[in-house]
């Protein structure tokens, strides 16, 4: 009679199938994994009474690669990469390239933050940022409401 299926369902069909015809195609060990957050930092923050917590994956990268600055209470991190090394065969042609190069950056707002004494470390891959609140322990114009 009928093919009674959901419209979402459908639609879902319909994206999968052309998802798994592009993976067919782009889906190479030959080709890079661009992703969804190609050229995008991963990052956690955190919040503690006396400071923010920026971690941010930077796997492959030294911190001569890696750039923080502050500008008008926007903190950017910037990763820069330039690895142009290639395997090559006997005839000098290029084998297999699989290492990426490009720049990354985040940028976040931050206030309430005492920039003279932000700290960064680098430790197997992951960037550590402590922001020390300019008023520690205090949560900003939070409050609870009770209710009557």
């Amino acid at each position: 009679m009928f093919d009674l299926r959901p419209f979402r369902r459908k639609n879902e069909d319909l994206f999968e199938r052309f998802k798994k015809a592009f993976e067919d195609v782009f889906d190479d060990d030959f080709l890079p994994d661009l992703g969804p957050d190609f050229k995008s930092l991963r990052t956690d923050i955190t919040e503690t009474k006396d400071a923010y917590i920026v971690q941010a994956d930077l796997p492959g990268f030294n911190k001569e690669d890696i750039q923080i600055d502050i500008d008008n209470n926007y903190l950017t991190i910037r990763a820069k990469r330039d690895d142009h090394t290639e395997e090559r065969d006997e005839n000098d042609r290029v084998i297999r390239k699989e290492r990426h190069f490009g720049e990354f950056y985040r940028s976040f707002y931050i206030n309430d933050v005492d920039q003279e004494r932000i700290e960064a470390e680098l430790d197997n891959g992951v960037l550590k940022i402590t922001l020390p609140k300019l008023h520690p322990g205090d949560d900003g114009n939070s409050k609870r409401i009770q209710i009557k």
